[in-house]
């Protein structure tokens, strides 16, 4: 028997500790101790994946055990899932099975670690059915055991604290991944603490310099901070002790993701953000009082010390959250003249705004309400699989409508109270009402008066919505509508339309076919399809029927082209390529061209000199040198460069993770790019003059000046071509000291 090496021995050691600080996190909680249990998981997991290793050299078992640790004591959950947890990889990496764990720790347990395992490898794999397939499997099992998407979302947030150990690209891919789709998905399941985390973890992996610099504005900011918060506090605590409560009162930071967020949004710099930290009040329920009541308490003795904003009052209280969020929150004028928000919540709401539904099982029997709750969003998801998108990121994206909403609360003519996404639509109400209620929608009153079918709705409202038996839905519907239950129900009714409709162009050319006594074979179908330009017969047919293509006398002659003549055909009038060279489709050898290799390792160097470019500017986004950007690799092989915070790059990451490259800037001074300015401030003469004069002394172009003068104001758009961010931060640090400026920075256009 071999002697155990230094490192085996520190190893074990680093496990053991890990091991124990997971049982004390246990312990500490109020579930029944089921220790036996979880340490049969533990020594199971231990010895399944004994050997392996991450990539950050530990070995592979500290993995499950972080991921247990997080499900124990940041989401509150008991033994079932903490072994579930420790046992998430099993079935995926070693040769155990489901039927193994099933013999081993019951049912439950691998029914858990079966659903973990069917959307192992992430939920996006490389191929977009592949993609969709595996969102469904995670959306269905969730529906099953919401546990599911807790772990897996565990699983997550381990893999991003230890993000630093991959490649650029790789980072990339899973920050996407996690903007995406996970931080919504917590933030869905109420999970507050750990879709800021995520936020901020992908926010730090993708933008690093602006994630350091609010980092440490935030730091050097703090100590004024806290002046202002006990300024505040002072007097609110003396008016609460007076009142006999037990409470905590707290100042909470923005974090930092939610600042660049807010600072991109608005266009100004972090010393132009005001709402920086708002301040929480946790206070400890009093038995036999009701807890609503307690909040309006606190919110009356706050009202007596500082003057309150009517707007600002948002009452999740009465109305939860569809994730079960509940507080009082309230904006009120400090005595330092800025406006601080407060939150008002009981201990109990405070665990589920923090832990979410894994919380919400604590109090189910006082409260089953707020189950009712996550219900609700469960099965609007059942409802979208029933018909879902065979397209990948559209099938995502409608998902991902019902993840990040803000709600608002409408009442039905007989008063009871549907919960919709913020700049929900009348038709929106319509089909949260029943399918048929909206496929037979023909309009709506909206507090009796009567509203088109794209009427926004607001909080309050009370909608009658009106039928017509022959109404059915219509394409244009789909931009009537931002509810995914709505998007899928419509869908699914068009494509039956268009299915049948395709039907009837069929039989057309099935008789276009018997009249010259020829047979109608798939081939001859194809063929036929490809020569209109269709590369799917289905599309061929609907365009018949829609009289979009008209059959001539004879097919015969048609199909009588080489195949190869009619499939380039097609290729060029998809591609709008033109007619040069269509005799000799062929490409001679010695014109091919070695498909590029990419190093995935190195960063991609972008080179500047334009008449040897290697890559193209993506149009959504136009970044720039010194721009956050990443590398899409086309089907072309040509790489398509966009900045890392593009809404279309995140789809990129999230669905072709494979393809993302890490770029660099070469020196760049010799080429210039697009980029617009926008500019705000007073009217005034010779405000324009001095405009043009100060962007003209960094040798720039000026291509396009549009400014627009109303009420004493001017708004203006200066388009020009510059060679990198640095030009762009001078002009705009110069331009803000012109008298009358009010704002300066550069807009994506």
């Amino acid at each position: 028997m071999t002697e155990k090496t230094e490192k085996q021995i520190k190893d074990e050691q680093m496990v053991q500790e890990e091991f124990n600080a997971l049982l004390n996190e246990y312990l500490n909680s109020n579930h029944r101790r089921k220790v036996e249990r979880i340490t049969k998981a533990f020594n199971f997991a231990n010895q399944a994946h004994a050997g392996a290793r991450r990539r950050s050299g530990d070995p592979y078992i500290m993995h499950p055990l972080a991921v247990a640790r997080i499900v124990c004591s940041e989401m509150g959950l008991g033994s079932t899932s903490i072994c579930s947890a420790l046992l998430h990889d099993v079935v995926e990496d070693t040769e155990y099975t489901v039927e193994d764990l099933r013999n081993m720790f019951g049912d439950k347990i691998a029914q858990i670690v079966d659903g973990l395992t069917k959307i192992a490898g992430g939920i996006f794999g490389d191929q977009a059915s592949a993609q969709a397939e595996n969102f469904r499997k995670l959306l269905l099992t969730m529906s099953d055991d919401i546990r599911v998407i807790l772990i897996k979302i565990a699983d997550r947030l381990h893999n991003m604290r230890t993000l630093g150990s991959m490649l650029t690209a790789k980072q990339f891919k899973i920050a996407g991944e996690t903007l995406y789709l996970y931080a919504p998905m917590a933030h869905r399941l109420g999970l507050f603490s750990i879709k800021t985390e995520l936020e901020d973890l992908s926010f730090k992996y993708e933008h690093p310099n602006e994630y350091e610099m609010i980092n440490n504005k935030l730091r050097a900011t703090e100590e004024s901070r806290n002046k202002l918060f006990e300024h505040f506090a002072e007097p609110v605590h003396l008016k609460l002790q007076a009142m006999g409560m037990k409470y905590d009162m707290r100042a909470r930071v923005k974090s930092a993701y939610s600042i660049w967020n807010k600072m991109q949004g608005k266009n100004v710099p972090f010393e132009d953000i005001y709402d920086i930290y708002a301040v929480r009040i946790i206070f400890d329920s009093q038995p036999g009082l009701d807890e609503k009541n307690q909040c309006w308490d606190i919110y009356a003795a706050i009202t007596d010390i500082y003057r309150v904003r009517p707007d600002r009052i948002r009452d999740w209280v009465s109305h939860p959250k569809a994730n079960g969020y509940q507080a009082l929150h309230m904006t009120v004028m400090g005595p330092d003249g800025q406006w601080v928000e407060l939150q008002i919540r009981s201990r109990r709401m405070d665990e589920i705004a923090e832990k979410g539904f894994a919380a919400h099982w604590k109090y189910k029997e006082s409260n089953v309400e707020e189950d009712t709750e996550l219900d609700k969003w469960l099965q609007t998801i059942t409802e979208i699989l029933e018909s879902p998108n065979p397209n990948a990121l559209d099938f995502l994206d409608t998902i991902k409508l019902n993840l990040f909403t803000t709600e608002i609360f409408v009442f039905t003519p007989k008063g009871d109270l549907k919960t919709l996404p913020q700049g929900a639509t009348a038709l929106d109400f319509a089909y949260a009402l029943h399918t048929d209620i909206g496929n037979r929608c023909i309009g709506a009153k909206v507090n009796h008066n009567l509203v088109p079918l794209n009427h926004p709705l607001s909080s309050g409202d009370q909608v009658e919505i009106i039928t017509s038996r022959s109404q059915k839905p219509q394409s244009e519907w789909l931009g009537y509508i931002t509810t995914a239950k709505a998007r899928s129900k419509i869908d699914a009714v068009l494509k039956k339309a268009r299915k049948d409709e395709a039907q009837k162009g069929k039989t057309k050319i099935l008789e276009a076919f018997k009249r010259i006594d020829l047979e109608a074979t798939t081939s001859a179908l194809d063929k036929l399809a490809l020569y209109y330009g269709f590369p799917k017969r289905e599309d061929f047919y609907y365009a018949v029927e829609q009289g979009d293509v008209m059959l001539p006398e004879n097919i015969q002659k048609l199909l009588k082209e080489k195949t190869d003549n009619i499939f380039f055909k097609y290729v060029k009038q998809a591609l709008g390529v033109g007619q040069k060279n269509e005799k000799n489709p062929q490409v001679k050898d010695e014109e091919k061209k070695e498909k590029p290799k990419f190093d995935k390792t190195k960063p991609y160097i972008l080179r500047g000199d334009e008449y040897s470019k290697n890559y193209v500017i993506a149009d959504c986004c136009k970044p720039i040198p010194g721009d956050d950007a990443l590398g899409f690799i086309n089907d072309d092989d040509t790489v398509v460069v966009h900045k890392r915070a593009c809404p279309i790059a995140m789809r990129l990451k999230s669905s072709f993770g494979g393809r993302i490259l890490n770029t660099e800037w070469s020196s760049h001074r010799n080429t210039s790019f697009d980029a617009t300015l926008q500019v705000n401030g007073i009217d005034s003469v010779g405000v324009l003059t001095a405009i043009t004069k100060t962007i003209s002394e960094y040798n720039v172009n000026i291509q396009k000046v549009l400014i627009e003068a109303k009420a004493g104001f001017f708004e203006g758009k200066i388009k020009m071509q510059v060679h990198d961010v640095e030009d762009i931060q001078k002009m705009c640090v110069t331009l803000s000291k012109i008298k009358n400026i009010k704002s300066v920075g550069r807009i994506a256009e």
